[in-house]
């Protein structure tokens, strides 16, 4: 499902009057949840799931064919953990 698919879904389900009404609170959500990421803060939407920034330690390797190593520095990722109540409704068949 692409993004304007997804609006159309949320048009549907929230019974908003347009589709721009729609792409405006998906929007909305979507820079809810990047501004509160990029602050290292969590969303925890209670039965749905959890989102957060996880810092991802740095990894080192080989170059395969070679003798060349790299090492990848620390970062900061998203992480989205889904809560009980979402969990089942996909487990459904």
């Amino acid at each position: 499902m692409n993004k304007a698919e997804f609006v159309d879904l949320v048009k549907d389900a929230g019974k908003l009057p347009s589709k721009k009404d729609a792409e405006i609170a998906v929007n909305a959500f979507i820079a809810a949840v990047e501004k509160a990421l990029s602050k290292k803060k969590s969303v925890e939407l209670v039965g749905f799931g959890k989102f957060e920034a996880v810092m991802q330690k740095g990894k080192s390797g080989k170059v395969p064919g070679s003798n060349k190593t790299y090492k990848t520095a620390d970062k900061y990722v998203p992480k989205f953990k889904p809560g009980k109540s979402l969990k089942d409704l996909v487990a459904k068949k």
